[in-house]
């Protein structure tokens, strides 16, 4: 227990000459419906903290409840208290789990010795997890070998475990050998254990590891000279070691180059029992030879050989063995989070001499929610009416067409009386003195309004309700000369789309409620007959399709996919966190693909079904997200359009730092979307005050590539000979002027007013980088406007040449 109370000082080593090599970029599983790695570990991996994996099969075949709980606890506290985060790895209910917390240990620990709780290595994994979805159930502890890989997987490198295994005796008949060795010869993991299993063939397990060319070395732990590698309960085993090893941060040394040198086997670093929990050598011979004696003589072979010995070896030690195969667990694991904290040292040290490379593991994001409201007797499905419900039959050609939400929208804004508390922000739970504002809005409005304002022709489609609030937004459309044919009515139950925006002092959102379902109730049926068979109809196609996140996932995509049918840029606006990832589709553990609004089904996720999105950070996050746990990141077409962009093996940290910012870099923004970039070629990410950034997939005949002003914005360029792709544009837009607290009137419309812009200079002939510039000033006059959308962008029209 000394290793919880106390932890070690960092040893001493004087590195003369460290060379700050580039690291190269490693492909490391995303969570999916089969592995899931806890947001403690990825937040620690992200972050370049120590982590160290802990197998479970101590806990299900070594120890039994809740003795086995009470090992796991202290386990993980001893890489705590030693400055590591623990990555406990395990099958739960045939899901490979990595990092585990408190409910989910004692749910494995208690199901011990049952015949649902299996003992896992690299081969059972993908049986225990298909199985799943056959409706069979498995939990499972994950051998050393099984350890590694899931380790891997989600890029820890170091591992503290009790003992290895190993070549069996008799093994040039029987075959015997443990997987361990093999996972050690082809998985990049470094294992921390009191070397192998003493009533194995230790020479011969040597032999067999360096046939897989995997590094061993032995911690000195005070001895001087060559040191044997250890016999599991005994120190010594009268086998010399291969190498020895001083202290931790040799071993760190050591596992650094092994990576900076991309050598794809592990690394096996053993550790001594304690001295005072030490069995003697001799001693345990004699007890070896009777436990394998017994094993032969009733024939137990294959996996149940070691699990016999162990227990025989308990048995004739008179339970000796135990005390100290815990005292080699716990000493090891302590070893293993020491080592750990030195690699992080080292890569710490790299980062600061060369930037840390771009590994495209993000930080996690707020949770979004996985799945749409059901529906309820008050938000029936979106009917089809039975004639029109518009002010007139014709059709008008637009440019643009916008299908979203129209909505009336009241801002509150917070007006503090003189004395109170809190001069900037409202109290919950209470009334607060307020100015409140009503006015015509929805994303979809907004942006409609901004592009007409600019001069482009618009068509709205949105609906409206049969009733007050819906009547009302329908004149005042019309007072704003905007075409109305696209606006549906809707009979009771259905209501006008309303949003309350409150804001404090400063005009910033504190809090917003929306009422959408008149959209969310829609069917793709739906849209097919009241929108699209018009816009079928008319004999000028628009030229851009801007469709927002209120619609339906299944609705969404049936604009998405009649904009491609066309040929038309297609631009989706996400609106918030929850509704960003409409986008994508519903997991096949959520409804079967099946959206909640309609039996049909949606697609597998088509790529560049989106020519363009406009997210602000929370919602890029949300997004990259869900594409993750999705698996969409591991996709054949996902790998060919990244490793088409050209990036360098030494990753884009500092390129993305001089076209952005380091504090950007650091959040992961531009990492997060470039990734997104197979799906969504064009991401202009909204950054508040600090501008709006640019992720593009540049294509392989774009001027931009020959362009000497636009070269330092190339940050990769295509070297595979792929046809279409020419290579990867970053730039960071920063807007003309930030305004201040007292200059800033409301902040409800303004990035619907910068996508409005920026779609109206797109269409009046302008590229997108050319098309930014425009949408912030444009922007910059709905932040000084009490309307959403300032009526003074008739100004910049001459801009567009309107």
């Amino acid at each position: 227990m000394a290793c919880v109370s106390r932890s070690l000082p960092r040893a001493r080593l004087p590195l003369r000459s460290f060379l700050a090599l580039p690291t190269p970029t490693r492909r490391y599983l995303t969570n999916n419906g089969f592995f899931r790695v806890s947001d403690e570990v990825r937040e620690a991996l992200n972050s370049k903290k120590p982590v160290v994996a802990l197998e479970t099969t101590i806990y299900t075949h070594g120890f039994p409840y809740p003795e086995n709980v009470a090992l796991a606890s202290l386990l993980e506290s001893v890489v705590r208290v030693n400055g590591g985060v623990p990555a406990t790895i395990g099958i739960l209910d045939g899901v490979a789990r990595v990092g585990m917390d408190p409910e989910e240990l004692i749910r494995l620990t208690e199901s011990a010795g049952k015949n649902t709780t299996l003992k896992l290595s690299r081969r059972d994994l993908s049986y225990v997890c298909g199985l799943r979805l056959a409706g069979k159930s498995f939990n499972g502890g994950t051998t050393i070998a099984g350890t590694m890989l899931l380790a891997h997987l989600a890029g820890i490198k170091i591992f503290g475990t009790g003992g290895l295994g190993g070549v069996h005796r008799g093994a040039e008949s029987s075959m015997d050998i443990s997987a361990d060795l093999t996972e050690l010869g082809r998985t990049p993991v470094t294992v921390v254990s009191s070397g192998c299993k003493s009533f194995l063939d230790i020479p011969r397990t040597l032999e067999y590891l360096e046939t897989e060319g995997v590094g061993v070395g032995t911690f000195a732990d005070g001895r001087q000279g060559s040191v044997d590698f250890p016999a599991f309960w005994s120190r010594d085993s009268g086998v010399k070691s291969p190498t020895t090893i001083e202290n931790e941060i040799e071993a760190a040394a050591i596992i650094h180059a092994q990576d900076t040198l991309q050598i794809q086997s592990g690394l096996l670093f053993a550790n001594p029992v304690p001295a005072d929990a030490a069995i003697p050598k001799e001693e345990m011979d004699s007890v070896i030879a009777e436990a394998i004696r017994q094993a032969d003589a009733q024939g137990v072979i294959g996996k149940d050989n070691t699990p016999f010995i162990l227990a025989k070896i308990k048995e004739l030690t008179k339970g000796a063995s135990i005390p100290a195969n815990r005292a080699l667990i716990e000493s090891n694991v302590r070893r293993a989070a020491i080592v750990a904290r030195e690699l992080a040292v080292l890569e710490t040290k790299q980062d600061q001499a060369s930037g840390p490379v771009s590994s495209f593991i993000p930080p996690s994001a707020q949770p979004v929610p996985t799945a749409l409201p059901e529906k309820t007797a008050e938000t029936p499905a979106f009917s089809i009416p039975q004639g029109p419900a518009v002010l007139t039959d014709n059709v008008v050609p637009a440019d643009i067409v916008v299908a979203g939400a129209l909505a009336v929208d009241f801002s509150c804004d917070y007006s503090p009386l003189p004395g109170s508390s809190n001069q900037t922000d409202p109290s919950f739970h209470t009334s607060n003195p307020a100015v409140i504002s009503q006015s015509l809005g929805g994303v979809a409005h907004n942006i409609a309004k901004a592009a007409h304002l600019l001069g482009s022709s618009v068509r709205l489609c949105s609906a409206i309700g049969d009733d007050l609030s819906g009547r009302a937004a329908l004149s005042q459309l019309q007072a704003e000369g905007m075409q109305s044919d696209g606006i549906k009515v809707l009979p009771t139950p259905h209501r006008t789309a309303q949003y309350v925006a409150v804001n404090n002092a400063h005009k910033d959102l504190t809090l917003a409620m929306a009422d959408m379902s008149i959209l969310e109730s829609s069917t793709p049926d739906a849209i097919n007959k009241v929108w699209l068979q018009d816009l079928q109809a008319s004999p000028k196609k628009p030229t851009c399709v801007i469709a927002d996140a209120n619609w339906d996932p299944a609705a969404l995509h049936t604009w998405l996919r009649y904009t491609k049918s066309i040929n038309a840029l297609s631009i989706f606006e996400p609106v918030s966190i929850a509704k960003s990832t409409r986008i994508f589709p519903i997991p096949p553990t959520q409804s079967s693909l099946t959206s909640p609004s309609s039996d049909v089904k949606l697609d597998v996720f088509p790529h560049n079904i989106i020519d363009m999105a406009t997210p602000n950070i929370y919602e890029l996050a949300a997004m990259h997200d869900r594409a993750a746990e999705l698996d969409l990141f591991s996709s054949p077409t996902w790998f060919r359009v990244i490793d088409a962009l050209g990036i360098p093996p030494s990753g884009l940290r500092v390129p993305l730092s001089i076209t952005t910012t380091a504090e950007l870099v650091d959040q992961g923004v531009p990492q997060q979307s470039i990734k997104l970039l197979p799906f969504i070629p064009t991401l202009l990410t909204k950054l508040g005050p600090k501008g709006v950034l640019l992720t593009k997939i540049v294509k392989a005949d774009d001027a931009v590539l020959s362009d000497p002003d636009q070269a330092k914005f190339v940050l990769a360029r295509c070297k595979n000979g792929d046809r279409e792709i020419g290579g990867l544009y970053v730039r960071l837009f920063a807007p003309e002027r930030v305004l201040g607290p007292g200059e800033v009137v409301s902040v409800n419309g303004v990035g619907d007013t910068f996508l409005g812009a920026l779609a109206a200079g797109i269409v009046g002939g302008r590229s997108v980088q050319d098309a930014i510039p425009l949408a912030q000033r444009a922007a910059g006059l709905s932040l000084r406007s009490r309307e959403s959308v300032s009526s003074e962008l008739r100004g910049l029209r001459g801009e567009i040449g309107v």
